[in-house]
């Protein structure tokens, strides 16, 4: 294992040692300085995080899942991402699962140890009969979570797509990943707070992820998530402005496209669009693997 005090994420901060003496604003002048260099980091990892990408839309094509595993911050940042997956873009609950070290109970109190194990994280995946066909992410900050190498090498004897996601160099993670992404944030404000920058630096690649993914399966029109589940007032207003702005019809004509489509934004916009019926809707966005502008293609529409 990586000695901690030799990693980028436990450096001490030369620009932020007088922090604790500053006024206020110079607080947070300090931070808001440092985390202006976290977007950079990040856009140098872009052709692994593209790479990656790629491979995640192949396996949830054949079938596979995606699976966040990582403790403490990292850990509750998967799950942050997860779980905002289905609402947003009306996917199954089980397509994309944050996993952390100790359970459910961790997004809330930490718990002390469990990340330490590299047993539990093989409980932890098999309890959802994790396979071959999935993909499993490892998120640690440091590089060297004992729990998310645990979890990587139980992907990698289950022939599972593995990757890693650290904020060091050479991080210990990656020798366990076939895809590595290494954003090296540097020493953070607060020394060892890698809830700050390194955790900045996840939730960007993360969005980015997860983003990039939905919109290579189709769930994205134009810049529009269309595929969003109406489950609430604001969605279903939502959902039915989205028709009317992207067709031009009147509220009243995109209420009645809510309604005969199932209240589905994605049939009602081709319905309009190419005036068909829901069945010819249907079948179109199926042939178009969800996507609505080869729907259109398919039947003979230009876009």
């Amino acid at each position: 294992m990586t000695e901690i005090i030799k990693l980028d994420t436990e450096k001490n901060n030369e620009r932020t040692t007088d922090i604790d003496i500053l006024s206020t604003e110079g607080i947070l002048q300090k931070i808001n300085a440092e985390d202006q260099s976290v977007a950079k980091v990040v856009e140098k990892c872009i052709p692994q995080i593209s790479n990656l990408v790629d491979k995640i839309v192949e396996r949830i094509r054949i079938g596979g899942r995606l699976f966040y595993i990582g403790a403490g911050t990292s850990g509750r940042l998967g799950i942050l991402d997860a779980a905002e997956c289905p609402p947003t873009y009306g996917v199954d609950n089980n397509l994309v699962i944050g996993v952390i070290a100790g359970g459910n109970d961790a997004m809330f109190v930490a718990q002390e140890g469990a990340e330490d194990s590299m047993d539990l994280p093989v409980i932890d995946l098999s309890s959802y009969h994790f396979c071959e066909k999935d993909v499993l992410i490892g998120l640690a900050a440091s590089g060297r979570t004992p729990y998310v190498i645990g979890g990587l090498k139980f992907g990698q004897q289950v022939g599972a797509l593995t990757a890693a996601i650290s904020c060091v160099t050479n991080a210990e993670i990656s020798k366990y990943a076939e895809y590595s992404i290494e954003a090296v944030t540097g020493a953070e404000v607060i020394m060892g707070s890698t809830r700050m920058k390194a955790g900045t630096a996840q939730k960007l690649i993360l969005n980015m992820i997860s983003t990039s993914v939905m919109i290579k399966l189709g769930k994205v029109y134009k810049n529009y998530m269309v595929d969003l589940k109406p489950t609430n007032q604001k969605l279903v207003i939502r959902s039915k402005n989205m028709i009317r702005t992207l067709t031009g019809v009147s509220q009243e004509k995109a209420d009645l496209l809510y309604e005969e489509s199932g209240h589905n934004v994605k049939k009602a916009l081709i319905m309009e669009i190419m005036n068909v019926d829901r069945n010819s809707a249907e079948d179109a966005l199926e042939r178009g693997n969800g996507h609505i502008k080869r729907a259109i293609q398919i039947l003979g529409g230009e876009i």
